[in-house]
């Protein structure tokens, strides 16, 4: 296959008629230049100039390679061209991957950030699996999970605090819990995956960590399904207190056995693949993200 570079320094060389100029035009050896010229007359098994002391003459089917060789000599700069445009502007499509539960934080975040940059377009995928970020060409996923591929790199985006919240509505109905325990003899709303089921819910003791296995009138595998069955009085729900907050701040619902210690919760994370040049659209979203949130230092996967 022809190297495109060298066609190009062909035109370059009959463009400033000698070697000579081509090697001073293009900042290199005179040798480099003369060295690509003749590994581009091999490749095409040709001879495209006519070399003497006073000058250089074109051969017949070089005129004809020149022809080509200045389209190529374009084409490269415009996309020299293109690619510093792309660099220095934030635009194009962002393709994120979140969490169903995720959607609760990230979505108003998206009204700002396309605010902010209206030339980027972001496509948001909503799912609760794990995906290959380069095979689908994610450029960042929102993560609660750590990373396991030392092809990804993650931001931590912001903790997760964990908290028992339930409406007033439920709690009018069926009383106030006043001890761990006694969740065990209400309604819990519980998370779950296929066959996978979180109805465990951990605490921390004098002891140390201890779980309680609850049960309740509903299973789903969307967290913010659950935070409205909770508003709406089906029952008790353990969240990640950010999923919580607007429905915190209205009075929606209400904290429970807040003088009990629970475990911190898993961590967001922003998530994309390591490369040597990070698509400006990519760090722009990232960088924004960690603004509205928190700045923690990178962390390369393992």
């Amino acid at each position: 296959m022809l190297n495109p570079q060298r066609l190009a320094i062909f035109a370059t060389i009959i463009q400033t008629g000698s070697i000579s100029a081509a090697a001073l035009q293009l900042r290199c050896g005179k040798s480099v230049v003369s060295r690509q010229l003749a590994k581009l007359e091999q490749e095409l098994g040709v001879r495209l100039i006519q070399r003497s002391t006073r000058r250089l003459a074109l051969t017949e089917i070089g005129e004809h390679v020149l022809r080509e060789a200045r389209q190529v000599e374009r084409a490269l700069a415009n996309i020299e061209q293109l690619t510093e445009q792309h660099l220095q502007q934030v635009r194009g499509v962002l393709r994120v991957s979140c969490s169903m539960a995720g959607r609760r934080q990230l979505v108003p975040l998206l009204a700002e950030f396309t605010a902010r940059y209206p030339q980027v377009k972001v496509a948001l995928r909503l799912e609760d699996h794990l995906v290959d970020l380069i095979a689908e060409q994610i450029d960042v996923a929102i993560r609660t999970s750590a990373l396991v591929d030392s092809t990804l790199v993650a931001r931590k985006l912001s903790s997760n605090p964990t908290v028992i919240v339930a409406a007033p509505s439920y709690l009018a109905r069926a009383g106030i819990p006043d001890t761990v325990e006694s969740l065990q003899r209400h309604a819990c709303l519980v998370y779950a995956v296929g066959a996978r089921v979180y109805d465990e819910w951990a605490f921390i003791g004098e002891e140390g960590l201890y779980t309680i296995r609850v049960d309740g009138p509903l299973q789903m595998n969307d967290g913010g399904a659950l935070v409205t069955a909770a508003a709406a009085g089906v029952g008790i729900l353990r969240v990640p207190r950010p999923l919580v907050a607007d429905e915190l701040a209205s009075g929606a619902l209400v904290q429970v056995l807040a003088d009990c210690a629970l475990p911190p919760g898993q961590s967001n994370y922003a998530v994309y693949p390591a490369r040597n040049f990070l698509a400006l659209k990519t760090a722009a979203f990232v960088d924004f993200l960690i603004e509205r949130m928190d700045v923690q230092p990178p962390m390369q996967g393992r």
